[in-house]
C-alpha cells in the first residue's frame, strides 16, 4: 500500500492550514486534505490574482516550454516525477497499475511542448493573439485569458484535471483547481513539478481537494473567479451553474457517452478478430469510466461474421487483457450493480429475446450480445452491449434522442460510406467519429464536446474595426 498523499499543491509562500483530515477509501488509498476555511480561500485566491501581472509579462510559447518540459517528465520512466505518479496514481484511481501505467502515458503524451504548440496553432492560428494584438486583413486583435479560472474536476478519469490546468494556463490565466476523488494524483505532482522548475508560472496555480459538497469554499471561489469550468454528472453542473453570476463565463462539460459501430467491411474472417481486439481495447481503457467509453457496439448484419459472434470475440478479446491489462477492483456497490446488470442479462438470455452473456465472473468485464437493446443501467467495469443491425445508416436514427449526451462514435468497416454516416451522425448530436483505435485518448486539439478547448475561455478584444 503507498503512504498516504496530501492532496493541494500551492504556491511558493503561501501558508496551509494546520490542520487536515484523513480519508480512507476501500482501506487501500489514503488521502490527506486541507480543513479549508473561506476566509484561508479567499486569500489564495488574492495570491493567484496577484500572479497574473507576471503571466501578462510571459509569451505564449515560452509557457507551452515549460508546461512542456513537466509533462515529458512524466514520460520519462527514470524521472522520479512518473515514479511517484505511478506510486499513487492506481490507488487514487481504482486503476490496476498496469492500467494506470497506460493511461499516464496516453495522457502526458498530450502534455508535451510540441503538442502543446499544435494545440495553439490549431486553435489561433497564430500563438502572437495569446502576447498582444495581430493585425490580420485589416483588423487588430488579441486573445484574452480569465482573469482569474475556477475548475471543478469530476474525477473519474486521472489525467483530466492537468488537461485543464494545461489549458487555463496557456491562456495566462491563474487557476484555482479542485480536483476529484481519483484525480488528486496527477494535478498535484504537475503543480509540485511546475513550482520546482518555474516558481514564478507556478505562483498562478493552486490544486486544491476538498470534499465535495462545501458550497461555502465553492461559493468563495464562485464569486471570485470570472470563469468558472465544471467537469460532471448532469445533476453537479447544473447545481454549480445555477450558483454562477450571469456575469461570469460558465463552460460545462456535463455527462457524456460514446458508442461503436461495426460495419461489415470489418466482420470478414481475417478482419473481425483484430476489430474484436480493438473494441476491446477501447473498451477497457479507463475501466469504462470515460466519456470516451464505448458502451454500446452497433454490429452490422450481412458480413461473415455475425454480430453474435463479434460479441464472442469481444469477449475473448476482454479475457485476454485481463492478463496484460487487469480491471480494477469494484468497491461494494460497484459490484452489487454489476451484478445486478449480470442477473437481469442472464433473465433475457434465458428467455425467448436471443440474448447472450459473456462475463469474467470475478474480473468486471461483461459484453451483452442484445437484439433488442434493452437499456440496462451502466454501472463501472468493463461492461459493453452488442445490438445487431440491419443497416449502418439507421444508427443516426437510433442515437438521435440522446443527442445531448452524445461525444464519441468510434468506427470499423463503413468503407465508402464513412462521411456520410459521420455527416448524419454530427446532426444527431455527435461531436467525434475516429477508428476504433484512436477512441481513449483524443489528441488536445479536438473539439471537446463540440466546443474549443481554449477557444471557450477566451475572449477577444478587437482594435479599431478593420
Amino acid at each position: 500500500m503507498s503512504g498516504a498523499f496530501d492532496a493541494w499543491a500551492l504556491p511558493h509562500g503561501v501558508d496551509a492550514p494546520t490542520r487536515s483530515s484523513l480519508s480512507l477509501v476501500g482501506g487501500s488509498s489514503q488521502l490527506r486534505y486541507l480543513d479549508s476555511d473561506p476566509d484561508w480561500l479567499a486569500q489564495l485566491l488574492d495570491v493567484l490574482a496577484d500572479a497574473r501581472v507576471g503571466l501578462l509579462d510571459r509569451r505564449a510559447g515560452d509557457l507551452c516550454a515549460v508546461l512542456g518540459s513537466v509533462g515529458a517528465r512524466l514520460l520519462d520512466p527514470h524521472d522520479a516525477l512518473r515514479k511517484r505518479a505511478l506510486e499513487h496514481l492506481p490507488a487514487d484511481s481504482g486503476l490496476s497499475p498496469e492500467m494506470a501505467a497506460v493511461v499516464l502515458d496516453g495522457m502526458a503524451r498530450d502534455w508535451t511542448e510540441d503538442r502543446l504548440r499544435a494545440l495553439l496553432v490549431s486553435e489561433f492560428r497564430d500563438v502572437a493573439y495569446l502576447d498582444g494584438f495581430v493585425e490580420r486583413d485589416g483588423r487588430s486583435s488579441m486573445a484574452v485569458g480569465p482573469r482569474l479560472c475556477f475548475q471543478v474536476i469530476a474525477g473519474s478519469v486521472p489525467g483530466v484535471g492537468v488537461s485543464a490546468l494545461i489549458r487555463s494556463l496557456l491562456l495566462k490565466s491563474p487557476t484555482l483547481l479542485k480536483p476529484g476523488r481519483g484525480d488528486c494524483v496527477l494535478p498535484v505532482l504537475f503543480a509540485s513539478a511546475l513550482g520546482e522548475g518555474d516558481p514564478e508560472l507556478a505562483a498562478a496555480l493552486a490544486v486544491v481537494y476538498w470534499p465535495g459538497g462545501s458550497e461555502v469554499l465553492e461559493g468563495v471561489a464562485l464569486q471570485r473567479a470570472d470563469t468558472v469550468v465544471a467537469y460532471g454528472g448532469d445533476e453537479s453542473v447544473a447545481a454549480l451553474r445555477n450558483r454562477v453570476p450571469v456575469t461570469k463565463r460558465f463552460v460545462a462539460y456535463h455527462h457524456r457517452f460514446s458508442v461503436a459501430v461495426v460495419g461489415v467491411e470489418a466482420l470478414g474472417e481475417p478482419q473481425a478478430e483484430a476489430c474484436a481486439a480493438d473494441l476491446a481495447n477501447a473498451v477497457a481503457i479507463f475501466d469504462q469510466r470515460g466519456c470516451v467509453s464505448p458502451r454500446v457496439v452497433y454490429a452490422e448484419q450481412g458480413g461473415a461474421v455475425s454480430p453474435r459472434a463479434l460479441a464472442r470475440l469481444l469477449a475473448r478479446s476482454l479475457a485476454d487483457l485481463e492478463h496484460t491489462l487487469p480491471s480494477g477492483a469494484l468497491d461494494g456497490a460497484e459490484a452489487s450493480a454489476l451484478h445486478q446488470v449480470r442477473g437481469t442479462a442472464e433473465l433475457l438470455a434465458a428467455s425467448d429475446s436471443g440474448a447472450e452473456v459473456h462475463h469474467g465472473g470475478g474480473a468486471s468485464w461483461t459484453v451483452i450480445f442484445d437484439p433488442g437493446l434493452t437499456v440496462l443501467e451502466p454501472c463501472l467495469g468493463r461492461m459493453v452491449q452488442v445490438v445487431p443491425l440491419a443497416d449502418v445508416a439507421q444508427l443516426p436514427d437510433i442515437l438521435a434522442g440522446s443527442g445531448v449526451h452524445l461525444q464519441t462514435v468510434g468506427i470499423a468497416g463503413l468503407g465508402d460510406r464513412e462521411k456520410g454516416l459521420a455527416l448524419r451522425l454530427g446532426h444527431a448530436g455527435v461531436s467525434r467519429v475516429v477508428p476504433l483505435a484512436e477512441v481513449p485518448f483524443p489528441p488536445p486539439w479536438w473539439h471537446h464536446d463540440g466546443g474549443s478547448p481554449l477557444g471557450d475561455l477566451i475572449r477577444w478584444v478587437d482594435l479599431g474595426d478593420g
